[in-house]
């Protein structure tokens, strides 16, 4: 009897699996084609109609010409389904989004977030020709929505992500760039994107795991992902040694280098843009790497913006601090605690006392220092299961970057954008410069460029996972379940053009006449004034010699209202509106603007010798000017009267901080604090605290970080 009950269960296991096979390899599924583009175009949005008049920036009145001075906002960072991680994250067994392609990001963008630019960047990895076509087919379709291309109401890029995942091999790992093309018409796009590795990590999940999903997204959904998993499998690598336009469209292209990257661009020869982002990312980077390991890789004519700040974090500033010490002979050690970060070995002692039933004697002393030790020998994160019932109070913040604005979690200073900038030297020690503009975007997994205009939404609008499937709600590319409470609207990019055409707004990126933002639309000017022809704006490299005298000037951004302007409900009807923007969109009203309650003035002057420490390089602030409150906005004129005297090249950039507001997690740490302002207790937005109708608001201030001036001295 219970030999047949066995066999039974044998049977019903293998038709189960067999079944789950099935759904998981695609034999049920239908190829995953994108939406049709809603109808175009929208008014121009009256944000974009800006210039500086006389000493103060002022609102013009008029209708942007075609070379009107202004500043346009877009989103450099977007992902679709087409990335097979958004195709992951957006079922319902993670999060629950539901398919979105790259028609709804167009729609997003033009009715959602009201932006004046964007672009989609699906992973390469997991990209086929046939998916690389659709995606090019509907970046075209949303361009011919947008009414003149004189003066369109959006002009949207089509590229794609190029994604190095060589994490356990640091001075191999060179990050993920994002790949933009001027063009997208006929002819003028390559045929295939170009990849760091011939497969997506994960395409190598197993079948039948995939055909789980179809016990919570239903049959067809989880066949469809399966069939294009499967197809993602199956394109062949293309062949080695054959230029870039001449190979088959039938291929995957690898470049598994930077300079193999800009080698097959270059034989396409189309107008393009390389974008670093993510770089002081501890969750997707390794926690050891330096930028001057890829300095070599470095190419300006490519690299020439670099992404700040996005929904995955701040990659601004530069700590000097180290989560595992290493001396010359090799030995391993615990470094000490600095003002904004502590390594988790210390904390590791720290906990180890506080369960001493005598904190203060000789065999308590004995086990703090076998705790420190053992993290030691373990490395973070893996140290922490030495105490596997702590909680992450009792870890209190250890290993994340604090006091500072939304950093990136597992903090990589050595990677972050002001440790590049001060870079004057490659690994070799051969002089190398990395001239960075800076831009900030929203690296969404779902298909919503500039989700940023409104903190209403924390699971529509970030890449927050539903603590209903508590399980996967972590960081999807780390079981750290503290990072997945690490994740934020996003920011935009804000280019300085005359019109806002293809050309304008592709010449601003390309002179890195831009500056990024937290997401709030500030508007920035930052200026040399005495360059030698004249004024010359952010982004601008000048040889000069001479005091260098500068003016910044900033105004904040709109009050939002409520809701959805009538053109959008008018485009997309009530039911859309609400299932693509969430029932809000961007919608300034009056105006009232926020204010500007101080700017701040970072100096950095590069190395001049290759063993020279980066950070007495980096003096931040620099400068610091406080602001009226009556939201009117801000001026300020400095110089630099060391520069001449100091006879060393400087660069110099601003980050212009607006009032305070509540923020989707504005505090990562979800701090409450004591009288002397430390944080007692945390409440990261992870687990019971990040339920679908939490937000997660915390006081934080919104920013923006202008692009350098860069002075070279003769």
């Amino acid at each position: 009897m219970l030999g047949r009950i066995l066999l039974g269960l044998f049977i019903v296991l293998c038709l189960a699996v067999g079944w789950l096979y099935i759904v998981g390899s695609g034999l049920l599924g239908s190829e995953w084609h994108s939406a049709a583009v809603t109808a175009g175009p929208r008014p121009i949005p009256q944000a974009a109609q800006v210039q500086p008049v006389g000493d103060s920036p002022q609102q013009r009145e008029a209708k942007p010409q075609d070379d009107t001075p202004q500043i346009l906002f877009g989103d450099l960072h977007n992902h679709t389904n087409y990335s097979i991680d958004a195709y992951v994250f957006n079922t319902r067994l993670v999060k629950g989004g539901g398919i979105v392609t790259p028609a709804d990001a167009c729609d997003f963008a033009r009715y959602c977030s009201a932006l004046d630019f964007w672009s989609v960047n699906d992973h390469a990895e997991g990209l086929t020709p046939r998916v690389w076509s659709d995606t090019v087919n509907a970046i075209r379709e949303c361009n011919a929505a947008a009414g003149d291309p004189a003066n369109p109401d959006m002009v949207s890029f089509v590229g794609w992500e190029w994604s190095n995942g060589a994490k356990d091999d640091v001075p191999s790992h060179y990050g993920h760039k994002n790949v933009i093309f001027r063009t997208w018409e006929e002819g003028q796009t390559p045929t295939r994107p170009i990849a760091a590795q011939p497969q997506y990590v994960l395409s190598k999940v197993p079948v039948p795991v995939l055909g789980l999903l179809s016990l919570t997204d239903g049959v067809k959904d989880a066949a469809d992902l399966g069939l294009f998993m499967q197809e993602s499998r199956e394109t062949p690598t293309c062949p080695e040694g054959v230029p870039s336009n001449e190979l088959s469209t039938a291929c995957r292209e690898v470049a598994l280098t930077p300079r193999d990257l800009y080698r097959k661009l270059d034989e396409w020869g189309f107008d393009s843009m390389v974008i670093p982002h993510g770089l002081a990312w501890g969750t997707t980077n390794p926690l050891t790497a330096d930028f001057r390991d890829q300095m070599d890789q470095y190419e300006q004519r490519y690299q020439n913006l670099l992404e700040i700040y996005s929904g995955h974090g701040n990659s601004e500033v530069f700590e000097d601090f180290q989560r595992i010490g290493e001396t010359a002979t090799g030995e391993r050690y615990c470094p000490e605690a600095t003002a904004n970060f502590t390594p988790c070995c210390q904390q590791a002692g720290v906990i180890a006392r506080a369960r001493c039933d005598d904190p203060a004697s000789a065999v308590c002393e004995q086990q703090v220092q076998q705790a420190v030790s053992d993290f030691v020998e373990q490395g973070d994160p893996k140290g922490r299961k030495l105490f596997a019932d702590a909680s992450l109070d009792d870890w209190a913040g250890c290993g994340q970057l604090q006091n500072t604005f939304q950093p990136a979690s597992m903090y990589v200073p050595r990677m972050s954008a002001q440790y590049t900038l001060a870079l004057g030297f490659d690994a070799g020690g051969a002089p190398q410069r990395a001239r960075f503009g800076l831009v900030g975007s929203s690296d969404g997994h779902q298909a919503r460029p500039g989700s940023s205009y409104k903190e209403t939404n924390r699971l529509l609008y970030t890449d927050s996972k539903d603590v209903g499937r508590e399980s996967l709600a972590t960081d999807f590319y780390k079981a750290d379940k503290e990072s997945a409470g690490f994740y934020y609207t996003g920011g935009l990019v804000a280019a300085h053009t005359r019109g806002r055409n293809r050309d304008a707004i592709w010449e601003a990126l390309s002179n890195r006449n831009v500056y990024a933002t937290s997401g709030d639309r500030m508007l920035v000017w930052f200026e040399l004034l005495n360059g030698p022809g004249g004024a010359v704006p952010m982004g601008s490299q000048v040889m000069l010699n001479e005091t260098p005298r500068f003016r910044v000037r900033a105004l904040g951004a709109f009050e939002q209202q409520p809701g959805c302007p009538d053109y959008t409900i008018a485009a997309l009807g009530e039911e859309r509106v609400q299932s693509l923007c969430g029932g809000e969109c961007y919608r300034p009203g009056g105006d009232r603007r926020k204010a500007i309650t101080r700017i701040e003035v970072v100096r950095i002057r590069p190395q001049v010798r290759p063993d020279e420490l980066i950070k007495p390089l980096i003096e931040d602030p620099w400068r610091v000017m406080d602001c009226p409150a009556d939201g009117s906005g801000c001026q300020m004129e400095f110089e630099d009267p060391e520069y001449g005297s100091s006879a060393r090249s400087a660069l110099y950039y601003v980050r212009v901080i607006q009032e305070p507001q509540q923020l989707i997690i504005g505090d990562p740490f979800g701090c409450e604090y004591d009288e002397q302002g430390e944080c007692i207790e945390r409440h990261y937005c992870i687990g019971a605290n990040a339920k679908p109708e939490n937000n997660c608001l915390f006081e934080a201030e919104p920013r923006a970080w202008t692009s350098p001036i860069f002075l070279e001295y003769r």
